[in-house]
């Protein structure tokens, strides 16, 4: 894990790979509390017996958004800023769902940082973030990620 002492810093690391998270292992669970969640509930993605029959591997599929979603959580183990204050998603560009991932699927994040602007009080950095799809060559889900992180 690279720790970065203030948000600042960030400017240190452009260019650089920051690191890759853990395998995270997509459940039908985490599928249908999205759904549930957000109302997205068509069949490819709950119904597990329709999906079976008609889905080409037979599974239900994530929802694109959840796996974007799972950025803050899976780069918490990519890195981390000692003293900082409060951070903000400050949005996504150039987001693309390139491969459906099934359920049952295992998928890693890695990071890499395309710039950090440092402000009078806070640094926006931007990530590219590519999402491993295990067994895959080709990537799931890439993403540029944009968080405003406070100095203290």
């Amino acid at each position: 894990m690279l720790t970065i002492e203030a948000p600042s810093d960030f400017k240190n690391h452009v260019g650089q790979k920051l690191g890759e998270s853990d395998w995270f292992k997509v459940e039908q669970r985490h599928i249908s509390q999205f759904a549930a969640l957000t109302g997205d509930d068509f069949w490819i993605h709950v119904d597990e017996e329709k999906a079976r029959n008609e889905m080409p591997n037979g599974k239900t599929i994530a929802h694109g958004l959840f796996i974007l979603s799972l950025i803050p959580f899976l780069q918490r183990q990519i890195f981390t800023v000692n003293q900082r204050g409060r951070g903000l998603n400050y949005g996504s560009n150039k987001v693309r769902y390139i491969e459906p991932v099934s359920v049952g699927s295992r998928i890693k994040l890695h990071q890499t940082l395309l710039s950090a602007e440092v402000g009078v009080h806070a640094t926006k950095i931007t990530t590219s973030n590519v999402f491993e799809l295990e067994g895959l060559a080709r990537p799931c889900v890439v993403a540029d990620f944009i968080l405003l992180l406070y100095e203290l």
